[in-house]
């Protein structure tokens, strides 16, 4: 009785461990009909799912674009006017920046469509439909297959499937395994390559906060900046062109005027980057205890030297604006994830889960056979798996975000080695070309003294954390014999007068009469030659291997979550975020993050002002919103008792990727933009709190008051539907 007694409460436990809560979960909207429609309606929501997704008619789906591959952005007017968050945009704010012209400090706004900047590189990529393909990717999979036969008949049938959807038109398709390849989603897109810089607060509104409120409630961003999609004059995507005219959109999102309450429904629809919310504890316990804290310490290092420069010369400040945001977004969620997931006693709970796994697994002769060496399996793999995916992450850390010498050479490598079969198929010159503005770009934002010292400080930390056996052969023999394993000397030399990737004039006319000769004098470069061993020692010794045992953890990981939906079968499982469009939906909620401590579920422009400390890296402000807010002229944008809300705060279970994405009433209209998560809430992209986790989204009064009354740039208002339910009518900016 004692042991069936036990049976039970271990199920039960595993059962309640398994069951998400009602606001934990990234639905893929083609799917949304097979969530509990009942529920959602008492939630709030107010529209069916053909509203939210659909193929055969407009849909708000047509509203929402992956924005630069990374972010998420929405279309706000039947013009192609765009809105994103403002660090989403900052790289493209940041190039068009200079002393004289300094959009980083001033802010930029076009105030006619011939105004706005173009931006090379820069697309918008729509959904056209989402198709569940997974009965034709596993055609003729058999389950006797040996696993390298078994991925060969998946890739061809998933070739084919792609290349039939996409056949004849301008579309792309993709198709993406979700719960580990137990499902298969073919995503097509359409891409427009034409978007243009609109609007963009001063950095000191658009930043407000720095790194300092960095995934920190409460906050006070004005995170948002505005584009417009361009395409030709069929509304058809194209490159860049003067002659290319608005986009005008299937469907964009009306603004609600009427704000938010707490316990509002609302909804996050966008790209989410990546969650891993079924990993096991080993794998939870690697991340906690030895990836962060490694990356963690190489950011903060590089930190150190780039702010330094920065405060010490304006000219560096804008060269390294958009870099430094890069650096520190991850390093100050790393650590505020850290924080959540020991506070969560993470790695205790996925024991707990595991034991009760295990005992379910147990509990009869049928399941036992099938599942009860499976969590013994998946620790093994995870350990074999573990020093790959560390020297991965370092590799990235070191080459990506680490010092710049090696991205710039490499941007050589094609030309070097295929620039004959490249003059052979005429594509040479555009090739020199786009590798002159590269060369420009690059040395228009480096500074040679900086990047030394990032290089000479994470060298060494590079090489400490590397296992011993999985490091570059230049570290194990050249680095040692010819520098002395001293990464000064290196760096003397790298980094020296002579060095071909310090001098800008000798690279130009290096590319501009490309010949064999030229191509030698690059690959005796010792730059180029680090970098080549830096790559190869990537791409063909530890991409090969962890993909290897990659291969083996996710087959693993494919089984557990299969017996977890054996085990409830009754409940509903989400697939972790891989950067496609989802639906994510809670409620307008504060939080008590710690004890004693409770915060409210919005901020205000005063507590913006109670900030303000004159000169300030991260709380300076613009005498014009001062001046704005002692006059309380906040226009049509303040909340019925006069304040002018900021920010507000909700239980949407958002990952990177998020950034940009709308925030949504239960009508589908426009109330606020996702930019971030409290820093307890970061641990969310592994483990869900529903009491805990919390989105941080902008009002999007707030947003229309700075383009409105701030920059006076009430024309693109004057573009959007503003909706006012409380007197039923489209309200009209503030001249």
């Amino acid at each position: 009785m004692k042991a069936l007694l036990k049976t039970t409460l271990l199920f039960l436990a595993l059962h309640i461990s398994f069951t998400f809560s009602a606001h934990e979960g990234m639905w893929i909207p083609a799917l949304l009909q097979s969530l509990n429609s009942d529920h959602l309606q008492a939630s709030g929501l107010r529209l069916s799912a053909a509203d939210i997704y659909s193929v055969n008619q407009s849909s708000l789906k047509d509203a929402i674009a992956h924005f630069g591959g990374g972010c998420t952005s929405e279309v706000i007017s039947d013009q192609g006017l765009l809105l994103t968050n403002y660090h989403c945009g900052y790289g493209q704010i940041q190039s068009h920046s200079s002393v004289e012209d300094d959009y980083l400090t001033d802010g930029f706004w076009a105030m006619s469509k011939k105004e706005e900047l173009s931006n090379p590189g820069l697309s918008a990529t729509f959904i056209v439909r989402i198709d569940d393909v997974t009965d034709a990717v596993l055609k003729g999979v058999r389950d006797d297959m040996e696993r390298s036969a078994r991925n060969k008949q998946i890739y061809e049938n998933i070739e084919r499937l792609q290349a039939e959807a996409t056949e004849g038109t301008d579309h792309e398709a993709r198709i993406r395994p979700f719960f580990y390849g137990n499902e298969y989603y073919m995503i097509v897109t359409r891409t427009y390559k034409d978007v243009r810089l609109v609007g963009a607060p001063p950095s000191s509104i658009g930043k407000f906060g720095g790194d300092t409120d960095n995934w920190i409630w409460p906050r006070h961003t004005g995170d948002f900046a505005l584009f417009r999609i361009y395409a030709d004059k069929n509304n058809e995507p194209s490159d860049y062109s003067e002659d290319n005219v608005p986009y005008r959109p299937k469907k964009h999102l009306e603004i609600s005027m009427d704000g938010v309450d707490e316990g509002d429904f609302t909804m996050v629809y966008g790209f989410p980057g990546r969650t891993e919310q079924y990993l096991i504890s080993d794998a939870v316990d690697q991340v906690m205890n030895v990836r962060n804290p490694l990356k963690i310490a190489m950011r903060e290092t590089s930190l150190s030297i780039i702010d330094a420069a920065m405060a010490a010369d304006d000219a560096t400040r804008i060269k390294y604006a958009a870099k430094q945001s890069r650096i520190s977004n991850a390093w100050k969620k790393w650590i505020g994830q850290n924080f959540g997931l020991k506070r969560n006693r993470a790695v205790e709970k996925k024991r707990g889960e595991e034991e009760a796994f295990q005992s379910w697994a147990e509990s009869n002769a049928e399941r036992s056979s099938s599942y009860a060496s499976l969590l013994d399996d998946l620790k093994q793999a995870n350990e074999q798996l573990a020093p790959y995916q560390l020297a991965r992450e370092l590799f990235i850390e070191y080459v990506f975000y680490g010092p710049e010498i090696f991205r710039f050479a490499n941007r050589f490598d094609r030309l070097v080695n295929d620039h004959s079969q490249m003059k052979e198929d005429g594509v040479l010159d555009k090739e020199i070309e786009g590798l002159k503005r590269q060369i420009e770009a690059h040395f228009k934002d480096y500074d040679k003294a900086v990047d030394e010292d990032v290089f000479t400080a994470l060298t060494p930390m590079l090489l400490d954390a590397l296992p011993a056996d999985i490091r570059p052969a230049f570290f194990k023999t050249t680095y040692r014999n010819k520098y002395a394993g001293s990464a000064d000397v290196l760096a003397s030399r790298l980094y020296s007068k002579k060095s071909l990737m310090q001098d800008k004039q000798a690279l130009l006319d290096l590319a501009e009469g490309f010949d064999e000769k030229s191509a030698a004098k690059i690959k005796k470069d010792e730059t180029f030659q680090l970098m080549l061993e830096l790559y190869r020692f990537y791409f063909d010794e530890v991409r090969p291997s962890m993909s290897q045992r990659s291969e083996r953890m996710d087959e693993l990981m494919g089984e557990y979550v299969r017996a977890q939906q054996e085990m409830s079968p009754t409940e509903l499982f989400w697939p972790d975020a891989n950067s496609t469009l989802r639906l994510t939906y809670g409620k307008v909620e504060g939080s008590n993050p710690r004890d004693a401590v409770e915060y409210k579920y919005y901020t205000t422009i005063d507590g913006v002002v109670a900030k303000y400390q004159p000169g300030h890296k991260d709380f300076d402000l613009p005498e014009r919103l001062l001046d704005l807010h002692e006059k309380k002229d906040y226009g049509p944008y303040a909340d019925e008792d006069g304040s002018l809300f900021v920010c507000f705060t909700g239980s949407n279970h958002t990952s990177g990727g998020n950034s940009g994405s709308p925030a949504l009433d239960a009508n589908g209209r426009l109330v606020g933009l996702n930019f971030d998560r409290s820093w307890e809430s970061t641990m969310s992209d592994i483990m869900f709190d529903p009491s805990l986790c919390r989105n941080i989204m902008v009002d999007i009064r707030y947003v229309l008051f700075i383009v409105d009354k701030f920059a006076g740039a009430g024309h693109l208002v004057n573009e959007m539907d503003l909706v006012d339910l409380s007197v039923g009518e489209n309200r009209i900016p503030s001249e």
